[in-house]
């Protein structure tokens, strides 16, 4: 049976950091896109940050504007985890942070149930 079971999120004030952990089991995923996607209160489920193989086994990364240069995603295959280090924070990355598994982004065979993420003072 497949799982991806994330950690790490919590209470955190602005300006501070969180790093989220999402560790797979029941296969691996070393030619799998993995990313994180977030929900806020009221709003639909939306990218964040993604990490897929493109030339043998170098990993790239894509985030979202709203995040980019603040949030970092790295993935250790040997593990397989795929973490996302947050920073900077704002009210507004308040949201349910999911860890996302399959061939692309867009087609995710696999979701976590999600950890809470909220920053507030």
């Amino acid at each position: 049976q497949v799982q991806l079971v994330e950690s790490g999120g919590g209470l955190v004030q602005p300006g501070g950091s969180l790093r989220l952990s999402c560790v797979a089991s029941g296969r691996t995923f070393t030619q799998s896109a993995m990313a994180w996607f977030r929900q806020g209160p009221g709003q639909e489920r939306e990218f964040v940050a993604g990490t897929k193989w493109k030339v043998g086994l170098t990993y790239f990364a894509d985030y979202a504007g709203s995040v980019k240069g603040r949030f970092t995603i790295f993935r250790d295959n040997a593990k397989n985890t795929v973490n996302l280090d947050m920073n900077s924070l704002k009210p507004e990355d308040t949201a349910v942070y999911y860890c996302a598994a399959g061939p692309t982004y867009t087609n995710v065979d696999f979701w976590g149930r999600g950890t809470q993420v909220t920053v507030s003072s």
